[in-house]
């Protein structure tokens, strides 16, 4: 029987033989140093920068473009929100909408906001997740969770609650806190009688 040589490794992206001294491995197959680059920006990989998905390189950014959660707070970098559903990289539908499909979903439900789950105590809309306030038992949007008296934006630990509603601490103390004489005056004055 003749000496057979192994059959060398073909390159998922030209379908080339790859030799050893120019190889690279990534998702079970071994690449051309020059094949192994991103399926979507072309920039070149390296085993830190890549991801696969279905046999197919990416670098991470334009993975997680494509394939990452997408919606309002996702993706976007440090204090970048958006509703990018990457439709430049093909995406014909979100994977990960924070809104139902269904237009007639709590329809006629005459709560408003459109679908099934807590409303808003400020608009009466449905508070989805990706657009919650953070740091809040009760559910609010992001966007109405700020003081009822001058509009300040709120956080957990700047707001104060009245009658289900939020005030900054200011707002708050001049509207519901402690009044007569002595009160508010500052430190050493106040009399109790």
């Amino acid at each position: 029987m003749p000496f057979k040589p192994p059959e060398q490794a073909k390159c998922p992206k030209c379908g080339k033989a790859v030799y050893a001294a120019e190889e690279k491995v990534a998702a079970g197959a071994k690449w051309h140093k020059f094949c192994f680059k991103c399926g979507l920006c072309n920039k070149m990989l390296e085993s830190t920068n890549v991801a696969e998905h279905e046999g197919n390189l990416y670098c991470k950014s334009c993975h997680g473009r494509k394939f990452g959660p997408k919606g309002y707070g996702f993706g976007g970098g440090a204090g970048a929100l958006g509703m990018d559903k990457g439709e430049r990289f093909g995406n014909k539908e979100c994977e990960m909408d924070t809104k139902p499909k269904d237009a007639a979903v709590g329809a006629g439900s005459g709560g408003g906001g459109g679908g099934t789950g807590p409303k808003c105590p400020r608009c009466g809309k449905t508070v989805y997740d990706a657009e919650r306030a953070i740091g809040v038992n009760t559910p609010w949007h992001k966007s109405c969770f700020n003081c009822k008296g001058c509009k300040k934006s709120l956080d957990s630990t700047t707001m104060a609650m009245h009658e289900e509603e939020v005030y900054c601490k200011g707002c708050y103390g001049k509207n519901f806190g402690p009044s007569g004489y002595g009160f508010g005056q500052g430190a050493g004055t106040l009399s109790m009688g």
